[in-house]
């Protein structure tokens, strides 16, 4: 499928606030040590939009594993790992590992998975915590950032890549300063 097909099949749509979005995490996460064991995923957290109580969101449920430093014949395995467990790799991320659970040939399941999974040394992945949480203490950004959202689902509602792109100034400059505050 191009670019176009998959914005179809899977639009941007921003959602209310689950209440169940903290419990699909813990039941994904208890999924995902099993999975890979505590020699590969040293550490999982809930990351993205549903980490943060009362922002609306896609209804998706963004995760980030920690995996070893030492990526010898790793990959290969958490890979394998994934497939032979209904995960799909996105192989087209290049940056880190990342898969999708959820995605069905028909549109979005009820709930999916964003899977990101990288090394503590990927700094790019873990800036991601800094940002939920200082969306987390700081209600009035997190709604900044929900109305920003909210407009930009709907000018590309069929182009996740946009959509992502136009959120990049905001995010950055709210990463920024939750950076600031840790130091």
């Amino acid at each position: 499928m191009n670019r176009e097909e998959l914005g179809r099949l899977y639009p941007i749509q921003i959602v209310p606030y689950d209440e169940r979005w903290p419990s699909y995490f813990e039941q994904e996460k208890e999924n995902l040590l099993r999975i890979l064991g505590s020699e590969c995923a040293l550490r999982v957290e809930h990351i993205g939009s549903t980490a943060v109580p009362g922002l609306s969101a896609k209804p998706t449920i963004d995760i980030l594993v920690e995996i070893p430093a030492d990526q010898t014949g790793l990959e290969p395995l958490l890979i394998r790992k994934m497939n032979e467990n209904n995960y799909i790799h996105m192989k087209e991320q290049k940056k880190h590992l990342m898969f999708v659970k959820g995605y069905l040939p028909t549109g979005l399941d009820k709930i999916s998975f964003h899977i990101h999974m990288g090394t503590k040394e990927q700094e790019f992945l873990w800036d991601r915590i800094c940002f939920r949480d200082y969306l987390r203490i700081h209600p009035d950004v997190a709604k900044e950032y929900e109305r920003l959202k909210i407009k930009l689902a709907q000018t590309y509602k069929y182009d996740r890549e946009a959509y992502t792109e136009a959120k990049t100034e905001l995010v950055n400059r709210i990463t920024g300063l939750a950076k600031e505050k840790l130091s």
